[in-house]
């Protein structure tokens, strides 16, 4: 698996995503109508420390818990897993909340460590990115990352830190070839020029960029992205599902694979959700694809000429 730096850590060129383990709030069942539990997925993780896809994106609120308790239970014991974990700023919270729900989440993950945490949202980024300071100067986290937030915010969190000593190590965002608002708003360019690993989420929107899914063959409904993604977007995105069939042929992979490889064309890491092994051979196959300056733009413009945008509810506008 080819490998990116960030700062003294090399982390594969893919990371894997772990929102859909586990059921509860906001968890597998509710988000993408999943019920994955360990013994489902520990063959999965397996495979994917096998293929030296070591980095596992998970997050306090995924299932309330139930992401990061499974997550664990898989790496017990091992010092060869990279574990990045977020924090979810809300209204009601003391300001202990930080520490609080790190504490909670190592408990779960069996570590003693993180190696990235994440401001998750940006409400109120002042107050929020300074409880990072005490943790990264205990050694509790190695590195600090802030997502969904805007160009703005960024330089914000990264300036907070820095008045410690400290770096702001990477950002991650929802990006992808139908959601492209961090390149447009010159946050990608920052991460670049600032020495910044930018973690590109969704990339795959959630199954309906893999090919696999279409309007005589839709989500589930009731659930999230069935919700996002009905018929009608479905319809809206054939012609771009068949251009990258057709430039997957050349490399012998299939549309997801290009989606992912688009990503890190881009100058980012994608997270991808893993449910099935076969998520794993698709990562490590998109990671060897080189796409053309010609593919790329051929992609993005017929991306834009689908005219479908979904934004999570959860995020603002980055422009």
């Amino acid at each position: 698996m080819k490998t990116v730096q960030l700062k003294n850590t090399p982390i594969p060129a893919v990371a894997l995503g772990t929102w859909s383990w586990g059921t509860g709030a906001n968890g597998g069942d509710a988000i993408f109508g999943n019920e994955l539990l360990s013994e489902d997925l520990n063959p999965l993780f397996n495979e994917a420390m096998n293929a030296g896809l070591n980095l596992w994106d998970t997050a306090a609120v995924y299932g309330m818990g139930a992401s990061e308790a499974i997550l664990g239970k898989f790496i017990h014991g091992r010092e060869d897993v990279l574990i990045s974990t977020k924090f979810t700023p809300r209204d009601d919270q003391t300001d202990d909340a930080v520490e609080e729900s790190l504490a909670g989440s190592m408990q779960r993950l069996e570590r003693d460590h993180v190696d990235i945490y994440w401001i998750h949202n940006p409400k109120d980024v002042q107050r929020w990115t300074a409880k990072l300071i005490p943790l990264m100067k205990s050694g509790k986290v190695k590195y600090a990352g802030v997502s969904n937030h805007n160009l703005e915010e960024i330089k914000l969190a990264a300036n907070i830190l820095a008045q410690e000593g400290l770096r702001l190590s990477a950002v991650q965002n929802h990006y992808s070839l139908l959601y492209r608002s961090s390149e447009e708003a010159g946050i990608i360019e920052y991460c670049r020029a600032n020495d910044l690993i930018f973690f590109s989420y969704m990339v795959l929107e959630q199954g309906a960029l893999t090919g696999k899914y279409h309007a005589q063959n839709p989500f589930k409904a009731g659930t999230r992205r069935g919700d996002a993604f009905h018929q009608e977007i479905l319809v809206k995105l054939e012609d771009l599902i068949e251009l990258m069939r057709e430039i997957g042929l050349r490399y012998h992979v299939q549309p997801a694979e290009i989606a992912i490889a688009w990503a890190i064309a881009k100058g980012t890491v994608p997270i991808i959700g893993v449910t099935k092994p076969s998520h794993i051979a698709s990562a490590v196959s998109a990671s060897n694809v080189e796409l053309t300056n010609k593919e790329i733009d051929e992609l993005e413009q017929a991306a834009k000429s689908t005219d479908v945008e979904i934004r999570g509810a959860w995020e603002n506008n980055m422009m």
